[in-house]
């Protein structure tokens, strides 16, 4: 359930507090008729007006104190607590309102501790039975949403693996770097066979990561680096590569193609439009709880028009699968354009494939 509660919610409020107030109507009704004065449905009211305030109160103390997002074993002995706080509120309401209105005499007999015992136990079912109904709901929508979640990210996966294929198999990718390759064969034979193994290494890596939600960064560094030989083979000097890795973040996972998507934004977008070319920075580092892959390149993006499917892919693909613990950032740096994916370092590892 949303934290503003919708018309459903106080219909169903309403509902069940107006049938058990009903039932203690009919109860009385049957046993007892002439005790059905305007003190006893004053007391009924009151009693209504209570139980649907005390028990708001408890829904909005759950999302506070965030126990909606608690497990189980955690959340029961804190439910029952306050549940038997909120039914002897309650009851006390109750008792209070009955000694008031003088309702069974209780201005002559008192209010006796058995009565408030039998009193607080009998709401305790009813609190009891509404918090287990509001969190029934709450888990059933919960459980929908993060269902929707993961067909949304299946999807998106699918929907990545296809268009990241179709960047690195595109015909126009493939006669770029094949004439490069060709250009090679008689004059530096040697580049043409590394760069046929690049391209080689390239699309088997591509075919095989594409299946995965999450791969190990020194997997996506390796795609990136494929990539990268093959385009200096085409730009030559107008493309200076860098690299500065953290070996300690070999195993961090990502998802695939993420970093190869920022690197081939920055050769289309930066340097193919700069006539001496420039140099694209590829780096991975911690920096406090967060894990930053990072590639930088000479540039604006002052020029750039339209950047395409593929961040606003990866930007989706993100939010759906760590939600606030992962995101991207794009900006400026004096003369050179800076693409970030950011993570929690801890909550990523434990996110699995």
């Amino acid at each position: 359930m949303s934290q503003r509660p919708n018309k459903y919610y106080w219909l169903a409020q309403l509902t069940g507090w107006l049938s058990y107030s009903g039932l203690l109507v009919l109860s009385v009704y049957t046993n007892n008729p002439e005790r059905l004065n305007w003190g006893f449905f004053l007391n009924i009211f009151i009693l209504i007006a209570s139980g649907i305030l005390v028990t708001h109160l408890q829904r909005l103390f759950f999302i506070k104190a965030g126990w909606l997002e608690l497990k189980l074993p955690s959340l029961i002995p804190r439910l029952l607590l306050v549940s038997f706080i909120s039914s002897i509120v309650i009851a006390a309401i109750d008792l209070g309102t009955d000694y008031i209105t003088n309702l069974n005499g209780r201005q002559t007999e008192g209010i006796r501790l058995s009565v408030l015992v039998v009193n607080i136990f009998a709401v305790l079912v009813l609190v009891l039975f509404w918090n287990a109904i509001y969190f029934t709901y709450h888990f059933f929508q919960k459980s929908r949403k993060q269902e929707i979640s993961n067909l949304e990210l299946v999807a998106s996966n699918k929907e990545s693996e296809l268009k990241n294929l179709r960047s690195q198999l595109n015909p126009h990718f493939l006669f770029n770097s094949l004439n490069s390759i060709r250009a090679l064969i008689d004059i530096e034979p040697e580049r043409a066979r590394v760069a046929i193994t690049s391209l080689s290494n390239l699309l088997r890596e591509s075919l095989m990561l594409g299946k995965e939600n999450l791969v190990p960064l020194s997997s996506e560094l390796k795609i990136a680096k494929n990539y990268l030989d093959l385009e200096k083979v085409r730009f030559e000097e107008r493309l200076q590569v860098e690299w500065e890795v953290d070996e300690g973040l070999e195993h961090f996972e990502i998802p695939p193609f993420s970093l190869q998507m920022m690197i081939e934004n920055a050769i289309k977008h930066g340097i193919s439009n700069l006539k001496d070319g420039g140099k694209v920075l590829v780096k991975t580092y911690r920096q406090g709880e967060d894990a930053i892959v990072e590639v930088r390149n000479t540039g604006s993006l002052k020029t750039v028009k339209d950047l395409g499917v593929g961040i606003k892919n990866v930007e989706k693909r993100l939010r759906l699968q760590f939600g606030d613990d992962a995101r991207f950032v794009l900006m400026e740096d004096g003369n050179e354009v800076v693409a970030q994916l950011m993570f929690k370092y801890e909550d990523i590892q434990n996110t699995g494939n």
